[in-house]
């Protein structure tokens, strides 16, 4: 379906979302990743699984405040102090990916009681499994064609939004169509191996330019060192703590928020703050794409007044 997208160029639509809709968009993303980061932060013990919703997820997390883990949140402070000095002692260095170093270093040294990598997950697989055709038929194809629509539009419409918000950041220019057939052609070939279906997302994207990143050949060999940390150090990352990579997402949310486009477009005008309300709101209590498609419309019929 991406890949038929991106041969009728229908990325190129992506131009008329309104900029409130893709400042909302990323705010209320931004506010998701840091809601979900709020367990790791403080070393959270919850009863039974982490609920998905907002709401219910800041309910959970308040019941077990009195779970906090000391260790946990000091790693965290940590992580977060290096990015942030390093970020400005030393813009050219990786920041990032010394704050998780110096943080893993510290929890094995120290023998943190927190969760990492390796006991919260088993570690990392050292090996890819061999690939192969799923089981495939016309009744299952035609069972799951809608939400296949749904989930092509969701990732076609956030990925697209992302290059966006990527083009802000380093005033480049991304090709709509372009991302799409490869994004199409990367999900059959993740298929392949039992991978599931996904999307580019403001996030890793964010994290990716707030490290340095300047072009399109960053994500390749980010995609390489995966694979060869996967291959060759893949029992390193067992000593990873957990809280180390949520100080690292914390601070990539808090980046990600555009407050001076947010400031500017409350005060803009009266339409262009309910856009950015309206789609922040829904992105964050409701899904992205109720967002996107509300934004898009109340953007659409302002404009058209």
């Amino acid at each position: 379906i991406l890949v038929a997208a991106g041969f009728l160029r229908l990325g190129a639509y992506v131009k008329f979302i309104p900029y409130p809709v893709t400042v909302g968009f990323t705010a209320g993303i931004a506010v998701i990743i840091m809601s979900s980061q709020l367990r790791d932060l403080f070393g959270l013990t919850l009863q039974g699984k982490e609920p998905g919703d907002l709401v219910p997820r800041l309910i959970a997390l308040g019941e077990a405040a009195g779970t906090i883990n000391p260790a946990a949140v000091a790693i965290s402070i940590l992580t977060i102090a290096i990015i942030v000095a390093v970020k400005r002692l030393r813009p050219s260095w990786p920041g990032l990916l010394v704050a998780v170093v110096a943080a893993s270093v510290v929890t094995a040294l120290f023998q943190l009681p927190v969760e990492t990598v390796g006991s919260q997950f088993g570690g990392i697989p050292r090996s890819l499994p061999e690939p192969s055709l799923p089981a495939f038929s016309l009744d299952k194809a035609m069972a799951v064609l809608p939400d296949a629509i749904a989930f092509a539009l969701l990732a076609a419409i956030e990925s697209l939004l992302s290059a966006v918000v990527a083009d802000g950041m380093t005033g480049r220019r991304h090709r709509s169509n372009c991302e799409l057939v490869a994004q199409g052609a990367a999900n059959i070939g993740s298929a392949l191996f039992g991978g599931l279906c996904v999307t580019g997302l403001i996030a890793r994207t964010a994290t990716n330019i707030r490290a340095g990143a300047h072009g399109p050949a960053s994500g390749m060999f980010h995609s390489l060192f995966i694979l060869l940390f996967m291959l060759v150090a893949a029992p390193l990352a067992s000593y990873i703590p957990l809280a180390a990579l949520a100080g690292v997402l914390a601070t990539v949310a808090w980046n990600m928020v555009e407050r001076p486009a947010v400031t500017a477009l409350l005060r803009s005008s009266r339409g262009d703050a309910l856009v950015l309300v309206a789609t922040f709101a829904l992105v964050i209590f409701r899904d992205l794409t109720t967002g996107i498609v509300v934004g898009f419309a109340l953007g659409a019929m302002l404009a058209g007044l």
